[in-house]
């Protein structure tokens, strides 16, 4: 059925909204997350991704025109489907801007109430909703607030930590004032477009605000929308960006941030020129990669997920005989991981296809590059360039499932599986191919680091193509992952074993790996996946040709 597409909300104050530049044009086939359009707001042009997937059958605002925030935008449905009822005005299904996964009593007062509840709201007095920090995202739990009723707010103050589906991350004020009202309490969990907080003049009476938001007046939420999230939690707003803080916080204009992305620019090594040092497009444009990547974060382990272990709980003395049970309440990370693993899982026929690799070679190879001074290169570093290689010669490897075609994906973007304390996470290495083993180490040792403290960024856990699971670390010698969809494959990485081996007819002492390559039957068969190990084994036992 065909979907009506609104002109989104992508900033706290935007009240209409102008398409710069369509980048799809009637009847191409849309899929979900390609990007529909380049949106100016009154504070950024900002690219707008598609929710869902099907043929634009129409384009409503044409390039160059200006219309308010919920104007039809687009139709999307099956090619050649009648939508003359929806341009009629007809009924459609929920619109796919931010408004998608609001409850149903706030859809039906979405376009009545927002007159009503403006004007009830004193002079100066902002509501403030739980905002959309993921593109999955459709509750969030206030981890810590970091301002307090009575508190004075600038425009770009941090708020509070919020835990979404993918990180804890930092949420940024978009009005001055004071902060009134605290609607969601450290620890809660509440749906998108929730009341999170109240801002206005200080002493401004606020009674009865809270009842009447809760009661339907979702109209009132000044939270960003989906599109700006994907760059950040304050992307939409670019003049609040800024250097780095003093919390190591790396901020830039959200145009920057995307383009960065793209190019797989580490924005670390990106000298700001806008105001205060603000990371501007330019910035990007005109940046050359140094030779060797420098990592953020000071290194503490040779592979992705050596992070320590967090703190062993204290111990509770439970007399014998006595039964004792605890429970932990799930985080929002621990449903996400659950949720689409068992979709995986059960949506994806996995097969498993095992290869073990002589080491010794390899071993040699990085005893050799480590004793270059700066130099920091892990076997699973090495294990990740090999990888990119043979997914170039293998790109059916490489591929993402659609219902009516397979996607096969020519650029190379690898994720990193790092184990942090409430779960899993999956950094991504862009355009994995075209960086040396340098780069690779310094960027996993960065994007590691900030998993761990939770300050990865939604963007840079999105597009992956391909990924690497190792827990050879721990002594685990061969074990099987479930695949990280949209990817067609995943590759579990093993410890290295000193055992005896048989070389020339001989039986000597070796070093090898097992490497166990999960694949989706539906795009991948299985002399397809037993190829690619081959390539990958040679590019492993034999470091050398990695280079040429």
């Amino acid at each position: 059925m065909a979907i009506k597409v609104t002109m989104p909300r992508l900033s706290d104050t935007m009240t209409e909204g102008t398409v710069a530049t369509w980048l799809k044009k009637v009847g191409d086939k849309i899929s979900e997350g390609d990007i529909l359009a380049e949106i100016e707001t009154d504070k950024a042009t900002m690219e707008f991704e598609s929710f869902n997937e099907g043929t634009l059958l129409h384009i409503g605002i044409q390039a160059g025109e200006t219309a308010p925030v919920d104007s039809l935008l687009a139709i999307i449905g099956k090619e050649g489907e009648d939508i003359s009822a929806l341009l009629a005005g007809g009924d459609a299904p929920a619109a796919e801007a931010p408004k998608a996964d609001a409850p149903a009593a706030e859809a039906k007062t979405e376009t009545a109430a927002p007159a009503k509840a403006a004007t009830e709201l004193p002079k100066g007095v902002v509501v403030v909703t739980m905002p959309r920090l993921s593109d999955t995202m459709t509750e969030g739990t206030v981890a810590t607030w970091l301002k307090k009723v009575g508190d004075a707010v600038s425009e770009g103050d941090i708020l509070a930590e919020i835990e979404t589906d993918k990180a804890t991350m930092e949420f940024e004020s978009f009005n001055a004032g004071t902060l009134l009202y605290i609607g969601i309490q450290e620890g809660n969990t509440a749906p998108v477009d929730s009341l999170l907080a109240i801002i206005g003049p200080a002493g401004t009476d606020i009674s009865g605000i809270a009842e009447n938001y809760t009661a339907g007046g979702a109209a009132t939420a000044s939270a960003p929308a989906d599109e700006e999230t994907k760059s950040a939690p304050a992307a939409e707003k670019a003049p609040e960006a800024v250097n780095n803080t003093s919390d190591g916080r790396i901020l830039a204009s959200p145009l920057a941030k995307k383009i960065a992305s793209d190019k797989g620019i580490q924005l670390n090594q990106v000298k700001g020129s806008g105001e205060n040092g603000r990371i501007v497009k330019s910035d990007i444009e005109n940046f050359t990669p140094s030779a060797q990547a420098q990592p953020a974060a000071a290194a503490t382990s040779t592979a992705p997920k050596a992070e320590t272990a967090a703190p062993a709980a204290p111990k509770v003395f439970v007399p014998a005989g006595e039964v004792f049970t605890e429970e932990i309440k799930n985080s929002q990370m621990r449903k996400i991981i659950a949720k689409r693993l068992a979709e995986s899982l059960f949506t994806a026929p996995h097969y498993n296809l095992v290869i073990e690799v002589s080491m010794d070679e390899a071993m040699q190879a990085r005893a050799a590059i480590n004793s270059v001074p700066d130099t920091k290169v892990s076997f699973n570093d090495m294990v990740i360039k090999a990888c990119a290689l043979a997914l170039k010669k293998h790109p059916k490897i490489n591929s993402t499932w659609k219902e009516d075609a397979i996607i096969i994906n020519h650029h190379v973007n690898i994720g990193v599986a790092v184990a942090v304390e409430d779960g899993l996470v999956v950094p991504v290495l862009r355009f994995t191919d075209a960086m040396s083993l340098s780069q690779i180490g310094g960027s996993v040792r960065d994007l590691a680091g900030r998993a761990k403290n939770k300050k990865l960024g939604p963007q840079e856990m999105e597009g992956s193509t391909f990924t690497v699971s190792n827990l050879g670390m721990f002594g685990i010698t061969e074990f099987n992952s479930i695949i990280n969809q949209p990817n067609s494959a995943i590759l579990s990485v093993g410890a290295i074993v000193e055992k005896p081996v048989v070389k020339n007819g001989q039986i000597v002492v070796g070093n090898t790996m097992m490497l166990s390559l999960a694949c989706d039957h539906r795009t991948i068969d299985g002399a397809t996946g037993a190829q690619f190990l081959q390539t990958l084994k040679q590019y492993i036992e034999s470091p050398v040709t990695m280079l040429a």
